[in-house]
């Protein structure tokens, strides 16, 4: 078994490696090429992207071969189930006609999404499906549970390759670490014909690897994407119904890591956004990695060397333990969570933004509640002292570190203060130098009371800090400047205006935005 294993990957690489350059030869010839339309692409020579049809030749004839000399020697199918390979490979050639099509004319995503339900649904009525969900469901799943669950992994896995295929040798490379893992695991579990496939189909993606390595002289397009994104699909379910089930489950989970994270992080960015899921940008892993200044190459090896570490940490599931499962869980989770934190993805960090916000949302509340019982003090205040005291408890309880108050008289106010006394300025520090030798920023509201009358205006100010505005501006910007103008309407008619020589004759210094 050894020596056919061995033989039929030396068979399907050599046969890839051949028939990718002919399909690039005949491309170019044909001018089958690919040509970059905007900016999301980081090519700029048109290549050929039938890469796919090499991979599924290799592939195909390769097990051709293997069927025809079972029929000289039949042990070789000893322990295997053409049957079943004709179950994995019918939906399989399926997905790459969609593929072809997609690369020569343009698919949309419902058309997609729709043939690779109906392969799905073929591999779902040929045995090969989810039985159970572990640490959920103890027994196994009835069908009508069982098909959408086999659709949606199907369509996840599939997409998810295509997804990541955005660097010369990226989807391929990633896929052949996911499909090596999946021949040791077959081995282990005694599956022959998941071995088969699987060596079939590591021999195909290495030989066409050769001509896609940066630089790329073929792509590996939607046909070669797909069709490797579903067949490992396939190979998952196929393994499922001999392995236990954690191991069944996990392994390939893991072992898909680079491109179901890809997937994950591209549909919650878009979501995050408000952007149509399909939607097509340049922030992929890849992009970020580029945006930090690796080249292209670089890039690739990076992301080679995530798919080993995920390949090699879905093999030690192979023998599940308490601590092994922890471990592994462990270093997945700190990995990813690492290495998101150097992507600087916009959206993740206004997630953060928000949970911090929900984290301080006491002392918003506090500090709202400071400019509400303000609006409401205003309302009743008899004279300009008092304004002024109601301005100086809201703003010492919030996040604003100094105002200024501007007045404005009017012809018919009998107690207006002197030109001189119509500023009074407030602040946390213990001199006004203070804020104007650091970094800050001001927001300027106009007092206008309700029925019109201009009184003056309200400047805020705040020092830059690394610290959230724990504050709900609307309420300065709403109820806020109009009560403040009424008030003060109401109090400069009165006879006499008390407003204290030392506070309003200071200079206020303030820094500019």
């Amino acid at each position: 078994m050894t020596l056919l294993f061995f033989g039929l990957f030396a068979f399907s690489l050599a046969l890839s490696f051949v028939a990718t350059r002919e399909v690039r030869d005949m491309a170019n010839r044909r001018g089958w090429v690919f040509v970059p339309k905007d900016g999301r692409h980081v090519h700029r020579t048109p290549l050929p992207r039938l890469g796919g049809v090499a991979i599924f030749l290799a592939f195909s004839v390769s097990l051709i071969m293997w069927l025809g000399l079972s029929l000289v020697f039949p042990r070789l199918v000893q322990g295997l189930a053409p049957a079943t390979l004709l179950r994995i490979y019918v939906p399989a050639c399926l997905i790459f006609c969609l593929g072809i099509y997609d690369d020569l004319r343009g698919a949309g995503p419902y058309l997609k999404f729709a043939v690779q339900a109906i392969a799905a649904a073929m591999l779902f009525a040929g045995g090969m499906r989810v039985l159970d969900l572990p640490l959920i469901f103890s027994h196994s799943l009835p069908w009508f549970v069982g098909l959408p669950l086999t659709v949606l992994w199907v369509v996840a896995v599939t997409n998810a390759f295509n997804l990541i295929d955005g660097l010369d040798g990226l989807a391929a490379g990633s896929a052949l670490f996911s499909t090596l893992v999946f021949f040791v695991c077959a081995l282990v579990n005694h599956s022959w014909l998941a071995s088969l496939i699987s060596v079939t189909l590591a021999g195909a993606i290495l030989g066409f690897l050769r001509f896609n390595f940066n630089p790329a002289t073929i792509f590996l397009g939607d046909s070669g994407s797909l069709f490797i994104g579903f067949m490992l699909s396939a190979l998952a379910l196929a393994g499922a119904q001999k392995a236990p089930t954690f191991v069944a489950v996990a392994i390939p989970v893991v072992s898909f890591g680079l491109p179901i994270l890809e997937t994950s992080l591209s549909i919650l960015r878009r979501l995050i956004s408000g952007r149509p899921i399909f939607t097509a940008d340049r922030e992929h892993i890849h992009h970020k990695l580029l945006e930090l200044g690796f080249s292209h190459r670089q890039v690739v090896i990076v992301l080679y060397a995530v798919s080993a570490m995920f390949a090699m940490l879905s093999l030690f599931l192979l023998w599940p333990t308490g601590s092994t499962v922890g471990l592994v869980l462990a270093v997945v989770g700190t990995g990813i969570w690492l290495g998101v934190q150097h992507l600087n993805y916009l959206e993740f960090g206004e997630l953060r933004r928000v949970a911090q916000r929900t984290i301080d949302q006491r002392q918003i509340v506090i500090n709202n509640l400071s400019v509400r019982r303000a609006v409401e003090e205003l309302k009743v205040a008899g004279d300009f002292n008092q304004v002024r005291s109601v301005l100086v408890a809201a703003f010492d309880s919030n996040d604003f570190d100094a105002f200024e108050l501007h007045l404005k008289s009017l012809p018919g106010d009998q107690g207006a203060p002197p030109e001189s006394n119509r500023r009074f300025h407030w602040s946390k520090f213990p001199h006004m130098m203070a804020i104007s030798s650091q970094p800050s920023w001001k927001l300027t509201l106009d007092l206008v009371t309700t029925s019109n009358q201009p009184r003056g205006s309200l400047v805020v100010y705040r020092i830059y800090s690394h610290r959230d505005l724990q504050l709900d501006v609307n309420l300065l910007t709403s109820e806020f400047p109009a009560t403040l103008a009424d008030a003060l309407d109401r109090v400069l008619t009165l006879p006499e205006v008390l407003v204290p020589a030392a506070q309003s004759d200071a200079p206020f210094l303030a820094a500019n935005l």
